[in-house]
């Protein structure tokens, strides 16, 4: 999957949220035409992710940039990652956003990288898919963060996949489910129909009507591979969900699960950028 850079859109209402009006402090000092230049380096051991947004969000105040590396990119730390030269307005206008936005995004990228290396060589190594379970409003960052770290979305959102929970089955009498998946099925025959399940019965009994997956919600490992053994084969597609981080992912992936979906991603540290900040003499 390809990696799809943020529009000017949402780049230029970011730079707007921090300033709004002017920057006080650079505007006082008499400095905003002084030439200058910014460097920004990777601090400790990342997957590199939005370096394209930052040197874009400088190229929108004004500066000239050098991108040293893509997104999606294993860094060691100290690696130069760019630089951007224009006046000092343009290089303050745009370094705390760009660089925040490179440490949270690159935060979830390394995070997806763990995963993805955890389970690595392990059973049928299984897909990492991330949840939609990011922060509203972020989606498009989230979804490039976790296809730079080598892991892809589960769910983009509501309109593209069809996920059967109990919480849409409560709404349908037991007597008619069979047939309302059914149903579901002649609706939309180029989807997969995928039920969430809770337990070992629950997935026996959904998957003796025909669904093409199952997630099981925090199914243990031992309870996946019971699982597994009593489906036989041809099976459901079976997606682990529910707790998975890079400390339990190799066991999950040791059951034969197909797909191991998280939101773990979302939750990693950011990784630290320096910014060095000059006057170009």
């Amino acid at each position: 999957m390809s990696l799809a850079d943020l529009p000017d859109t949402e780049l230029a209402r970011w730079l707007d949220e921090d300033v709004p009006y002017l920057d006080l402090t650079t505007h006082g000092l008499g400095i905003g035409r002084t030439p200058g230049r910014a460097h920004f380096a990777a601090r400790q051991p990342m997957t590199v992710c939005a370096i394209e947004e930052a040197a874009r969000l400088f190229e929108l105040c004004g500066c000239t940039v050098e991108r040293r590396v893509d997104s999606g990119t294993a860094v060691a730390a100290k690696t130069p990652l760019l630089s951007a030269h224009g006046p000092a307005a343009g290089l303050h206008r745009a370094w705390k956003t760009a660089q925040t936005l490179v440490e949270i995004a690159s935060g979830i990228a390394s995070g997806a990288s763990a995963l993805v290396a955890a389970v690595r060589g392990v059973g049928c190594e299984p897909r990492i898919a991330c949840t939609r379970k990011n922060v509203p409003g972020t989606r498009r960052l989230a979804v490039k963060a976790i296809v730079a770290g080598g892991a892809t979305p589960h769910r983009l959102g509501l309109s593209d996949s069809v996920l059967v929970f109990a919480e849409h089955r409560c709404f349908v009498p037991a007597a008619e489910l069979a047939g309302r998946l059914a149903a579901l099925k002649r609706e939309y025959p180029e989807r997969r129909i995928v039920a969430e399940v809770s337990d070992i019965d629950e997935a026996l009994a959904l998957a003796a009507l025909g669904l093409d997956g199952l997630q099981l919600e925090k199914f243990e490992p031992a309870a996946i591979s019971e699982l597994i053994a009593r489906l036989g084969r041809p099976r459901p597609q079976l997606l682990a969900a529910g707790g998975i981080n890079p400390a339990n992912a190799a066991a999950y992936a040791a059951t034969g699960a197909d797909v191991l979906v998280t939101s773990a991603p979302y939750h990693a540290p950011p990784r630290d950028v320096a910014v060095t900040l000059e006057a170009a003499g």
